[in-house]
């Protein structure tokens, strides 16, 4: 009878599982899908290279400003429901985008769409974190993030061919019909958490401030050294000085900035993720352009390149995650950075005539070292709060990754435009493109000897018994 029990209880968790690693399949299948339909899309729009870059930025920009105020709803008012929300409204969005009719509708619906991501992303991993003991911890984070990486690997195989044989409007009909599926998942097997009393009252006012001030930043920086771009960079900044001073006086901050400066485990973990996205994120980006328009390649061919790096991401993460409940994170996370920087070093030796081979080596050795840095650094963090944070601490955590992929993608656009301006890309810029690439591999590779110093002065954790 004990045995029949214990089997049946695990079912929930069985089911709550596959939810949230479908859900942490979808978005970086769709990220890299779009990155190999961009083309197609610029084409088909006429969009400059930086307006290409957009398609993307818009996505991330909506998702980084909105992941901390949703993670903090979900500690309030539940975290299921915020999920569930998030994967509906997520689904419609992106059957929105399958329909747009020019660059300026498709950016608009990608808006949309990252701010239904904000609501799954920032609570699905702390609902799964908040459901497994604490020995289980490092497995189940692992399999989410395997997930993460297995849809990033799919995504150049399947996104490629549907690209070159559908259009690129069908890769957004069939991720729109998948979110449909886990929402029905959800509602029939996932059950509902206890009902939440809130003692709380929502930070309105540090959201909006956070909201406004990143808006700036973002988009000021990726448009930077235009004056009105600097102007709106140094806004947002001063914005962002104004949301910590807020946060620290507010009774029911949305952002516990406190953490940063009492858990020093917390925060320079949280800044290694931002620092490892931010160096690592926008390079399937320029690729996928370089193998398309310098190489010649249709999507599905450079999809089969583009390949590699995630592939040994899902492979290392599966056993990186166990790893780390096992061995200092720390040196884990700083392991894979160094092992990241190496592979992005690599890349900046590309040119017009750089073999597919020394490619697919140099995504081979990044993927090994991100799939090394992510398992644990995710571990490291949420093992350093308390159960009852946990939105919060994912939703910061997903914040800092979104916010390192949208500057990864603002420092590429800006590399685009100092060598390119606002011209598309054509046989006769094709040098000045090259060099722009190699501008963002050398500053990424900068980025990512700087990360493995800050992995390295987190001290050791221990999981927390909660």
């Amino acid at each position: 009878m004990t045995q029949t029990n214990h089997t049946s209880a695990r079912y929930p968790l069985n089911f709550l599982l596959i939810v949230t690693m479908s859900s942490h399949f979808l978005n970086p299948f769709m990220g890299s899908s779009i990155n190999l339909a961009l083309k197609q899309i610029g084409m088909e729009f006429s969009m400059s290279a930086v307006g290409m870059s957009w398609v993307t930025m818009s996505y991330l920009l909506s998702s980084a400003i909105f992941l901390v105020p949703f993670g903090k709803l979900g500690d309030l008012y539940g975290r299921r429901k915020i999920l569930l929300i998030g994967i509906i409204g997520f689904s419609l969005s992106t059957l929105l985008c399958s329909v747009a009719f020019d660059a300026v509708s498709l950016i608009i619906f990608r808006l949309f769409q990252g701010i239904f991501s904000a609501m799954m992303v920032s609570n699905n991993m702390a609902l799964i974190i908040s459901s497994y003991p604490p020995e289980q911890r490092g497995k189940v984070i692992g399999l989410n993030v395997s997930a993460v990486y297995v849809g990033s690997s799919l995504a150049p195989i399947i996104g490629g061919l549907l690209t070159d044989s559908l259009g690129w409007r069908s890769i957004f009909y069939i991720i729109s019909f998948l979110s449909i599926l886990i929402s029905i998942l959800i509602v029939t097997k996932v059950p509902k958490e206890q009902k939440v009393t809130v003692l709380e009252k929502f930070d309105y006012l540090g959201s909006g401030v956070f909201m406004v001030s990143i808006s700036m930043l973002m988009y000021g920086f990726s448009k930077l050294p235009v004056p009105s771009a600097v102007i709106l960079t140094l806004l947002g900044v001063a914005g962002l000085v104004l949301f910590v001073l807020i946060e620290l006086k507010a009774t029911t901050p949305v952002l516990n900035v406190r953490l940063f400066s009492e858990n020093r485990v917390f925060a320079l973990s949280n800044v290694s993720a931002l620092i490892n996205y931010a160096s690592t994120f926008a390079l399937t980006f320029m690729l996928s352009l370089y193998l398309q328009f310098v190489l010649g390649m249709d999507a599905h061919q450079a999809g089969m390149i583009l390949i590699a790096q995630p592939v040994m991401m899902a492979i290392v993460a599966s056993f990186s995650g166990r790893l780390s409940d096992k061995k200092n994170p720390r040196y884990l996370a700083a392991l894979g950075m160094a092992i990241s920087m190496f592979g992005l070093l690599i890349l900046t030796f590309i040119n017009q005539t750089t073999s597919l081979t020394f490619i697919v080596i140099g995504l081979a050795i990044l993927g090994f070292g991100f799939g090394l840095f992510s398992s644990p650094n995710t571990n490291v963090v949420m093992s350093s709060v308390d159960k009852k944070i946990y939105g919060t601490a994912s939703a910061t955590l997903a914040t800092m990754r979104s916010t390192g992929m949208m500057f990864s993608m603002a420092i590429a656009s800006l590399s685009m435009h100092l060598f390119l301006g606002n011209q598309k890309i054509n046989p006769s810029n094709i040098p000045d493109f090259i060099k722009s690439t190699k501008s963002v591999f050398i500053i990424f590779t900068i980025l990512s000897f700087i990360g493995v110093f800050l992995s390295l002065a987190k001290r050791k954790v221990q999981n927390n018994p909660v």
